[in-house]
């Protein structure tokens, strides 16, 4: 099989991003949250060197999104049908079959039932006929923020979450990897256990684990004596420190500062995480939360990705809605 989807460093064709469009989600933080999107977007038309195809969904949001961005070159205002914005998640994943394009859509059933809202399984279908790109179907569950690829046929995920039996019942590994080896091209599945506390996608390893070149595997250390995942973050890095790619080569892991113990205003822990970046043509946007802990994971990834601006951007009303950058993203390959 000659199918594989490009790691996110190879070059991009478009980024799509989602913009925060309904009141009755995001309340008091819709406002702030159109403005960090504005933030990433503008970041990713100009430094990133990004085309970018913001998808807007009515006519209010339209017009917040031009308020913003109206004078910003290589940012396409789209307007379509979403729940939320979490395009990772509910947007199709690219691949390259041989010289043909494919998107690959999967089931979604709002990270187990948890929160389903109208249109969002629409959103794979809206992406795939504007780029272009025909759509397959996969009729299992799978979100684009759970598994993280290499480019060579290498997918990162957890057990946690793709073994969950709220998403396909009574899978096994074998039949994960089966499933990913038909739809993605997958010659070689890597499995890592929990992923942060109090995350509602169950593990996502986007927020736990990245690739960051071939064979090198980014993931957090804990920042401050209280990080409620600092076992997590260990044992991940005990994990991935063990493993090969599917080309048979160990991997190298790098460890970079997490946010820490970060709290919502009913004092539950939150999953805010460094490892939610998204990886642009020329440049690297890292969530920030707090200027301290933030600061050190932009050094970190600068190490990581000496080819990119690496470019810390705040994230804290994005992630009231449950992520940050990466999880209302989607790259089209070029």
């Amino acid at each position: 099989m000659t199918r594989i989807v490009p790691a996110e460093w190879s070059p991009h064709r478009a980024m799509w991003l989602g913009f925060p469009s309904h009141a009755d989600l995001w309340q008091e933080d819709l406002e702030p949250a159109q403005d960090e999107v504005a933030a990433l977007a503008r970041a990713l038309a100009g430094p990133g060197a990004e085309r970018v195809r913001l998808m807007v969904h009515g006519a209010a949001a339209e017009a917040a999104a031009k308020a913003r961005l109206g004078d910003v070159a290589g940012v396409e205002i789209v307007r379509g049908l979403f729940g939320d914005i979490w395009f990772r998640d509910t947007g199709p994943i690219f691949v390259k079959d041989g010289d043909q394009d494919l998107a690959q859509g999967f089931v979604f059933n709002g990270w187990g039932g948890k929160y389903e809202l109208p249109y969002d399984d629409q959103v794979a279908e809206q992406i795939a006929s504007a780029s272009g790109a025909p759509l397959e179907v996969n009729g299992f569950v799978l979100e684009g923020g759970a598994v993280d690829h290499d480019g060579f046929g290498t997918v990162l995920t957890t057990g946690q979450c793709l073994l969950n039996p709220n998403r396909n019942t009574d899978w096994t590994e074998t039949q994960a990897e089966a499933a990913l080896a038909s739809a993605l091209g997958a010659k070689k599945v890597l499995w890592l256990g929990d992923g942060l506390e109090n995350d509602h996608t169950d593990g996502h390893v986007d927020n736990l684990a990245r690739f960051v070149a071939p064979g090198v595997v980014a993931c957090p250390i804990a920042w401050g004596q209280d990080d409620p995942n600092a076992m997590v973050y260990d044992e991940t890095a005990r994990r991935l420190s063990s493993m090969t790619d599917a080309r048979g080569l160990a991997l190298q892991v790098m460890r970079v500062p997490s946010p820490g113990r970060l709290e919502n205003e009913d004092g539950e822990v939150i999953p805010a995480s460094h490892m939610n970046f998204l990886i642009a043509n020329q440049a690297v946007i890292v969530p920030i939360y707090d200027e301290g802990s933030g600061a050190f994971a932009v050094e970190a990834l600068r190490s990581l990705f000496p080819e990119r601006r690496v470019i810390g951007l705040k994230s804290n009303a994005i992630l009231t809605g449950g992520g940050s950058f990466h999880c209302i993203s989607q790259q089209e390959p070029a």
